[in-house]
């Protein structure tokens, strides 16, 4: 049972995820709140091609039996160093196809002290889900959620945050490349042949997605990591973040043709490939270009949460709810950020986040914003201040920096950007809509961005104290202007309304209108005042 510290909160927990899979083992650890809070403090893989011959000889050969026990206890021994307190290990499709499974199950158990559970491929499915909602949040689509292992395929159609349906197949690029491809390059006829063979396991899941008017395919592993970075490399992007980096179906198709050109040591050569998966590759980029294609010419978009990371939440218990866990899932990616970078409960962040959606939900007609735009808002409010943790005089630019380089889950990259170039845009200049960087997103999101700065800005100053004298705000829009009444109930605002006059300018500019802002007096000293009668 866990005990409280002193002064009466209750401590993190450390948890460990292992993913023993057909090409690496893999281990997060994570530290997790009582209140749902995940932080990754490692991440550590180890590839030891268990899966290597596994799927022609019914067998686990003893090479990579040795290599995986090795790589477990190497896991076991950072989990203790780092205080792990529960531990969950799985296991994936070589090992429960193997003849020698349960053998090598027992060995592992022996040598590793780790009880190493054998999974099936539903329950396999049902786990990349829960990570990839988590990581995503999967509102609204239909998504197909396409996870590529070595020896098995999971795929999943995801509406509104909700599995339609799961599948496991096996198509795995460890066991499609013994099977198919046994030439280097591969041949035409190889290659005719894997493809073939491919559409007829999954052609009718493919169709179903396409019919469903399937909107994007989301991937969840190192093989669908790599052809993205691959794509970006391409057409000379820098890789930089990969989770939610997309890549539209064509740029796959290229990067397909590219690969099979080549042999190993050239393959090797072209930007973005990974050397540990370059033998794998000639099936991947087959596979992916199928599924994109015949489920409707998807973007494939890249998710950083996998299996482990669903083993992670099942051990913490988070994410069980029923109903979308998009906006749970991103409030609390954004208050474990804050946190990270605060001290003393970002009371500050909060009470600007309070009045940055009071002054968003005032002006959003005004200034055409979305309704939905007001989350964001919040967040950008709640985390623009983190910078101060780097520098005080540039705090801004860290804070849109964090924000962009840190693992915010639920999001898609261009509300990250939002919340980044929002938040930096709360002080000294404010940002414009022919910046540089803005002109990377599509125009309504630099609209938001500036929209969300400007109420930002003043909010932050109607914190200037950080007394959180400010109670509500009430806007009354008269003749050509505009008026915010400011109440502060009996305390004294005159800091708050001395600096909020100088960050009006840009909601100002925005609304094309003067805006003045007045302090609201409480009614009982409104009362007083006029039994007082006129001064004499």
């Amino acid at each position: 049972m866990t005990t409280a510290e002193p002064g009466g909160t209750i401590p993190a927990v450390r948890l460990a995820a292992i993913d023993l899979g057909t090409n690496s083992v893999h281990m997060v650890i994570a530290e997790v709140t009582p209140d749902g809070r995940i932080t990754v403090v490692d991440r550590v893989k180890e590839m030891v091609r268990l899966g290597r011959h596994a799927f022609t000889t019914g067998r686990l050969s003893p090479e990579a039996m040795a290599l995986a026990s090795r790589a477990l206890r190497t896991f076991r021994g950072l989990a203790q160093a780092r205080r792990v307190q529960r531990i969950r290990a799985v296991a994936t499709s070589a090992v429960r196809e193997a003849r020698n499974g349960a053998s090598f199950i027992r060995r592992l158990a022996r040598e590793t002290g780790l009880r190493v559970e054998v999974i099936s491929g539903v329950e396999e499915a049902r786990l990349i889900f829960r990570a990839a909602r988590h990581a995503l949040g999967l509102a609204g689509g239909p998504h197909l959620l396409v996870d590529v292992g070595g020896g098995s395929v999971e795929l999943a159609l995801v509406h509104d945050g909700q599995p339609v349906w799961m599948r496991s197949l096996p198509l795995g690029v460890a066991r499609l490349t013994e099977q198919f491809l046994h030439r280097d390059p591969p041949s035409a006829s190889q290659v005719r042949a894997l493809q073939t063979h491919i559409e007829r396991t999954v052609g009718d899941l493919l169709r179903r997605a396409r019919r469903a008017g399937a909107v994007q395919a989301v991937g969840t592993s190192g093989t669908v990591n790599t052809l993205v970075q691959m794509a970006l490399a391409a057409r000379g992007e820098e890789p930089g973040r990969l989770h939610g980096a997309s890549a539209p179906a064509y740029e796959i198709a290229r990067v397909r043709r590219r690969i099979l050109e080549l042999p190993a040591a050239e393959r090797l050569e072209l930007p973005g490939m990974e050397a540990k998966r370059v033998d794998l590759m000639p099936a991947a980029g087959v596979l992916l270009d199928v599924i994109l294609s015949r489920a409707g010419g998807l973007d494939l978009v890249a998710c950083g949460w996998a299996l482990r990371e669903g083993v992670l939440l099942e051990l913490a218990r988070i994410g069980e709810e029923r109903s979308p866990a998009t906006r749970t899932g991103r409030r609390r990616s954004v208050e474990a950020l804050a946190r990270r970078f605060t001290v003393g409960g970002n009371g500050h962040g909060r009470q600007v986040a309070l009045l940055t959606a009071q002054l968003y939900t005032a002006f959003a007609t005004d200034l055409g914003l979305p309704p939905e735009g007001r989350e964001l808002a919040e967040y950008a409010a709640i985390l623009h201040d983190i910078g101060h943790a780097v520098d005080h005089d540039r705090h801004h630019l860290h804070t849109a920096y964090l924000v962009q380089n840190s693992e915010l889950l639920g999001f898609t990259p261009t509300e990250i950007a939002v919340l980044a170039f929002a938040a930096r845009g709360h002080r000294k200049q404010p940002p414009k809509m022919s910046d540089p960087e803005l002109q990377t997103l599509p125009p309504a999101a630099r609209r938001l961005v500036r929209g969300i700065a400007a109420c930002l800005r003043l909010a932050d100053a109607l914190d200037r104290t950080h007394l959180a004298v400010i109670k509500t705000l009430e806007v009354v829009r008269s003749g050509g202007g505009v008026i915010i009444r400011v109440d502060a109930g009996d305390e004294d605002a005159e800091l708050e309304l001395w600096s909020a006059e100088r960050r009006v300018d840009l909601l100002a500019r925005l609304l094309d209108r003067p805006v003045t802002l007045r302090l609201r007096r409480p009614r009982a000293r409104r009362a007083l005042r006029a039994a007082a009668g006129p001064p004499r």
